[in-house]
């Protein structure tokens, strides 16, 4: 599956929910057997009364993957306060535009949904409410899995939503059959991978496909590399920690260049989209394939027991245990917010972290998805796919998460990335160029 079709979101609909929840006011959590305590307010008390109550929500109900959570969260809330109703406005697609004009002109719902720069932008404008309090009396971050703290903490060191979605990461997959029949072992360093290269192209066997004409799959492939010399990765380039001239980033760049010109790629990769690249990988003509871990569906469903994902090969043999679960990909907060202003605003944190809890949970036990920000314990319905189970043993083991391009925060070095690796699948561009063109966007963002 692309990540853009992951992204999307039908248009803007209005449907209202009538969803009872019951209780005593604290949200129970399943997941930890602890049970929330109540922050002070008056809409506590009307909740506590029986009395009706109306919350407003914003939220992700396109397809089975956002319907399938959120209605599951909403059954879980019937049983809990039955006097409380929600309305439901579902998220648009439009990169956040409907909820900023909502607060604009001051008709935010009560409950929303956010990405970082919503919660970047709200908070200037005082339009989120900060929740370091509630998390606080909640016990919320007991909750949380510990490799998905950077989904609950914004950059400000403050929390403003409730997370659900938990890291996603850059996958490299393979064929085991086509590894078979070339007589190629998985790679375990780079010069090894260099050799598998070498030899695939030998037998006329594609070696990797990408669809390079996006350029976050260019940007996650040199980070592949880059994380083997450096676990930050990209991130430090973002940050403005570290410059592309540095030896890991450097030696990274002609690493790539390296196992482009040994021919890694397929002909034309940069004018190759997902579907294309896809195909290649899916039909058995292609030995490897770079995508987010949302490939494992597709990749399963044709290949079935023949396709895997390989860690990343290490720098040297020396460093293949020390580096081996430094992954590529990432995450950052998000999930339900609160409106300050909200009438019912401690009612409103109550529902907003009980749904995420609820949203986790059955994208965990239900849709056989270990990619979740909090920790579950109700017994999965629907088991994981064999390399979801893998990826599910191998999250807790994770060291360290870079980003995807999407993630970076740096617009400056961003653009300067996703172009200079992008060019980088081509055989005229040389390392040196990517150095030069990706410090001087690291100098002129320092400016």
């Amino acid at each position: 599956m692309k990540r853009n079709l992951l992204k999307g979101f039908t248009a803007a609909v209005s449907v209202v929910t009538a969803v009872a929840l019951a209780g005593c006011g604290a949200a129970s959590n399943t997941t930890t057997g602890s049970t929330p305590a109540p922050a002070a307010g008056t809409d506590t008390k009307a909740a506590d009364a029986g009395k009706p109550v109306k919350l407003k929500i914003y939220a992700q109900y396109a397809d089975a993957d956002t319907k399938g959570p959120y209605d599951y969260a909403v059954a879980e809330l019937k049983k809990e306060m039955p006097n409380v109703e929600l309305e439901l406005d579902v998220q648009s697609q439009d990169d956040g535009q409907k909820l900023k004009t909502y607060a604009a002109t001051g008709n935010l719902p009560d409950i929303f949904g956010v990405a970082l720069d919503q919660i970047e932008a709200f908070k200037k404008s005082g339009n989120i409410l900060q929740l370091d309090d509630y998390v606080a009396k909640s016990g919320f971050k007991d909750k949380m899995q510990p490799s998905a703290m950077n989904t609950l903490t914004a950059p400000d060191g403050h929390i403003y939503s409730f997370p659900y979605a938990g890291n996603e990461m850059v996958l490299l997959f393979y064929n085991k059959e086509l590894f078979k029949q070339a007589g190629v072992d998985v790679p375990q360093t780079y010069d090894q991978l260099l050799a598998a290269v070498k030899t695939f192209n030998a037998k006329n066997i594609t070696p990797m496909a990408l669809f390079a004409k996006e350029k976050w799959p260019c940007v996650a492939l040199y980070d592949i590399l880059a994380t083997r010399l450096e676990p930050a990765g990209i991130t430090k380039l973002d940050k403005l920690e570290a410059k592309a001239s540095d030896e890991p980033y450097k030696k990274a760049a002609e690493r790539l260049s390296e196992l482009v010109k040994a021919g890694l790629l397929q002909k034309g990769a940069t004018n190759t989209n997902y579907d294309q690249a896809a195909a290649l990988f899916h039909e058995g003509k292609a030995a490897m394939f770079v995508n987010g871990q949302w490939e494992i569906e597709a990749a399963t469903k044709a290949l079935g027991d023949k396709v895997g994902y390989m860690y990343y090969p290490a720098d040297s043999a020396a460093t293949i245990d020390k580096t081996k679960y430094a992954f590529s990909g990432g995450g950052g907060p998000g999930g339900y917010a609160v409106n300050p202003k909200s009438k019912n605003k401690d009612l409103a944190v109550k529902v907003a972290e009980f749904i995420s809890l609820k949203y986790a949970e059955y994208k965990y036990t239900q849709k056989g998805s270990p990619i979740v920000s909090t920790k579950v314990t109700k017994p999965i319905e629907k088991q994981f796919d064999p390399l979801m189970q893998q990826l599910a043993n191998d999250i807790p083991k994770i060291t360290s998460m870079t980003s995807f391009a999407w993630g970076l925060g740096n617009a400056k070095v961003k653009a300067a990335l996703e172009d200079a690796t992008q060019n980088l699948m081509t055989s005229g561009y040389t390392p040196e160029q990517f150095v030069k063109d990706v410090d001087a966007a690291i100098a002129n963002a320092k400016k």
